[in-house]
């Protein structure tokens, strides 16, 4: 039988494919809310803050050694979760209410971390998909001042299919891909942690399942992360079905259509460490290096030294090859307390990416600067491109800034409605164009990519989607200018081949998904990726969209 199904209509989203069956494992925070009514004197208060603050800073520094024994996106989630133990505006808000009301340290987190929680699901958006951070932080933390185990993986002999609620990064650091064998979450959306993690260690897994924590321990379930089935006691005729991971051997460029039509296969890189896989994986440059690696959990901007010593290694990987990187994109889930609101009504909405950079162009220059410096210092061929472009203005103002930095190819990011509207007179003032499809679906769609509820609009096979690349595909082609994509939906080999027939001359992806990718665009022709888009377009569902894309590549 098929586990619970959501109320919402939409129904569980496979977002890493691969049809394995097995036990399950259900990761439950067993942290009880503290007791509201036990009370402190006075003269214990001073005391109990200051163990407080010390657990706060105990916390922040154990996401910070995890941060740094992981990569990916773990990695950087990890270090942003940093930021919050170490807010100020947290640790204040609980030593006041244990100086002043006498609650225990443990009662001031649980409440402190609740207003916070209550803050970040009225913005939505981004913020949403850091409530299960907060909580991560919370349990942490009242774990530290308790002497409670902290929350962690079950502890399994056999392999298993782990089931959660949700997934803080910091409940995966340890994750071994040889045990687990999927990952089921009752919240999430394609872009959600599990999702990107899921795709990082190449394990199946679906999101939305609501109930799926009720399904008892040891349970045998079928996961199938590219339809969202999850089948709770298959019987034998569909265990026979399970395939198992999905295993290619490593890509080996160059990236092309079956008839030789060219198109560059890149990784998203995100911090140096990563640097090591997707060389492994045969990537042919950088297609995404994001830079907020530099900036997260500290309290001011890093030097310009700094940057470009951190730069020059991701460059010195790639000799020959592009690196494509994008200036910082803060603001949203990422705030940085010298540059950023750190509470904002509607972050998603509001100061982020290139807006951040137009509102200080100081810190914009003088990353612009350590880019060109390292860049030089490696004799490598780097681009940079701006995040969160909406107007003409903003393309005109980042490009002159670049330039003036010696930096000579200058893109942006297309994510706004705004941007792909006016594709055409933006190529005029850039060197290439860049796709973003995570925050373009979240934008055209009018739907939080991290809301379980509303994972189905957030599907990058949505029609709507699939035509607004289509309007900036044929802007990029009549004006000559090149186009990539880098968003998550790249790393789906059908949908990959559709942006090939859509325009995309380069696609950057998590360096995993790189064979994939790269098998699928090998076995089918340019004339095939324009029809499979065609057919995708001019459906008006996306499953219709997927199956149409599907029956012309063959």
């Amino acid at each position: 039988m098929s586990a619970p199904q959501p109320d919402h209509g939409t129904g569980p989203l496979g977002v890493s494919p691969g049809r394995v069956i097995g036990p399950v494992a259900v990761l439950v925070h067993a942290i009880a809310e503290p007791s509201a009514t036990d009370m402190m004197a006075p003269p214990a208060r001073a005391a109990a803050a200051g163990i407080l603050e010390d657990a706060l800073r105990a916390t922040a520094a154990d996401y910070r050694r995890r941060a740094d024994e992981t990569e990916g996106h773990r990695a950087e989630v990890l270090a942003a979760t940093a930021a919050i133990a170490d807010d100020e505006v947290l640790r204040a808000t609980a030593v006041r209410a244990v100086r002043d009301r006498g609650v225990t340290p443990e009662r001031a987190v649980w409440e402190a971390i609740g207003r916070m929680v209550d803050e970040y699901r009225a913005a939505g958006g981004d913020l949403l998909d850091r409530v299960t951070d907060l909580h991560d932080v919370r349990d942490r933390t009242i774990a530290a001042l308790t002497g409670i185990e902290p929350p962690g993986l079950p502890e399994r002999r056999e392999p298993y299919i782990l089931i959660a609620d949700d997934l803080a990064p910091a409940d995966t650091v340890t994750l071994d891909p040889a045990m687990c064998l999927a990952l089921v979450t009752e919240q999430g959306g394609p872009t959600s942690h599990t999702a990107i993690i899921a795709r990082e260690l190449g394990l199946p897994a679906v999101v939305g399942v609501a109930g799926a924590t009720r399904i008892p321990d040891g349970t045998l379930v079928l996961v199938d992360g590219e339809s969202g089935e999850v089948i709770v006691a298959p019987d034998a005729a569909e265990q026979a079905t399970a395939t198992g991971v999905i295993t290619l051997p490593p890509f080996v460029g160059p990236g092309r259509t079956a008839d030789g039509h060219r198109v560059v296969l890149s990784a998203n890189v995100g911090a140096p460490r990563e640097i090591a896989r997707a060389v492994e994986r045969g990537a042919e440059g950088v297609g995404l290096f994001r830079t907020e690696f530099c900036f997260l959990d500290r309290a001011d901007e890093p030097s310009v030294a700094e940057q470009v010593a951190a730069y020059r290694e991701v460059f010195a990987a790639f000799p020959g090859h592009r690196v494509i990187v994008r200036t910082l994109d803060a603001g949203s889930d990422k705030p940085l307390p010298f540059l950023t609101p750190i509470h904002e009504p509607n972050p998603v909405l509001g100061l982020r990416g290139v807006r951040t950079a137009i509102r200080d162009p100081a810190v914009l220059d003088r990353q612009l600067r350590a880019i060109a410096e390292a860049a030089r210092a490696e004799g490598a061929d780097v681009a940079v491109m701006a995040p969160m472009i909406a107007t003409l203005a903003e393309t005109r103002e980042f490009a002159s800034r670049a330039r003036s930095a010696g930096i000579t190819s200058v893109g942006i990011m297309l994510e706004t409605p705004a941007a792909a509207i006016t594709a055409a007179e933006l190529c005029a003032e850039v060197d290439f164009l860049s796709v973003g499809t995570n925050d373009l679906s979240q934008y055209t769609m009018a739907a939080d990519r991290m809301s379980a509820a509303l994972a189905a609009l957030a599907d990058p096979w949505q029609p709507a989607l699939l035509r607004m690349i289509r309007l900036v595909g044929e802007a990029a082609a009549a004006t000559g200018t090149p186009m990539g994509l880098c968003g998550e939906s790249a790393a789906d080999p059908d949908f990959a081949a559709v942006l090939v027939g859509l325009g995309a001359t380069s696609l950057s992806m998590v360096a995993r998904a790189l064979p994939m990718v790269g098998a699928r665009l090998a076995g089918v022709t340019l004339e095939q990726c324009r029809a499979a888009a065609a057919a995708a377009c001019a459906a008006l569902e996306p499953a219709d969209a997927r199956a149409a894309a599907r029956a012309a590549l063959g």
